[in-house]
């Protein structure tokens, strides 16, 4: 290790009395020479003394107490801005790590986001195309009396009305034969001037007062006019199926 490193090392009071030290080893040393050489002038040891105390006196303006400050000095110097460079990269570290941290945040939140949007995307098209599929499924019924009764009770089902296939058939059969433009031109109500019409024989006030939305507003339409009757029918007697003669 060099002198200057160990000096570094040392407390100001250490540094002070080595300098001390060797200060007084060279007048020592001084004296030793003079009194080996007979020199007559050789200096009492009051004299001895006195310069002692001076070698172990500590002056502040010395070049030595200059120098010791002046080390002082760089290695606190160093020390801080070791300390400052060692703050600042920690400083610097952890902003990058939450910078880090918040941009996967925002990359998690915008995956969500476009997750949830896919999500609704596909759950809209399995809709749409279930619509679709219904559409195309839609009954297609016969132009019969078979047909004409089976959509009339599709029509029922979505408005509530009660009747069977059998209770439907078995009075369109008594009323009208299964003919839709049978008109009755004799009855009571012929007279009055509002005569029986279609397959289950619906006079006009009664068709109009019971007739469903969504079907012709004509008494010889079949579906119409089965559904408009079952639907007074089942007003009057809770259902076709209860209807065994005239009504």
């Amino acid at each position: 290790m060099s002198a200057n490193n160990t000096l570094r090392g040392l407390k100001k009071t250490h540094k002070a009395a080595i300098a001390g030290v060797a200060a007084l080893s060279a007048t020592t040393l001084g004296l030793t020479l003079v009194h080996g050489g007979g020199d007559s002038n050789q200096p009492e040891p009051q004299a001895l003394a006195s310069t002692q105390q001076v070698a172990w006196s500590y002056d502040a303006h010395s070049p030595e107490a200059k120098a010791l400050a002046s080390s002082l000095t760089d290695q606190h110097t160093t020390f801080t801005s070791k300390a400052k460079l060692e703050a600042d990269t920690k400083a610097a570290e952890l902003k990058k790590t939450a910078d880090i941290e918040a941009k996967a945040k925002a990359v998690a939140a915008e995956a969500k986001a476009k997750a949830e949007a896919q999500a609704k995307a596909v759950k809209r098209a399995a809709e749409e195309a279930a619509a679709n599929r219904s559409a195309t499924r839609a009954p297609v019924y016969s132009n019969n009396l078979d047909g004409w009764i089976r959509e009339s009770l599709d029509i029922m089902d979505k408005h509530n009305i009660p009747g069977t296939y059998h209770g439907i058939y078995k009075n369109v059969m008594r009323e009208s034969s299964g003919n839709p433009l049978a008109i009755n031109d004799w009855d009571v109500n012929a007279v009055n001037g509002v005569p029986s019409k279609g397959l289950l024989q619906v006079i006009y006030p009664t068709f109009k007062a019971y007739h469903i939305a969504g079907t012709k507003f004509d008494q010889y339409d079949p579906v119409a006019n089965i559904v408009a009757a079952c639907n007074y029918a089942a007003d009057r007697y809770g259902t076709i199926d209860n209807v065994n003669s005239a009504y």
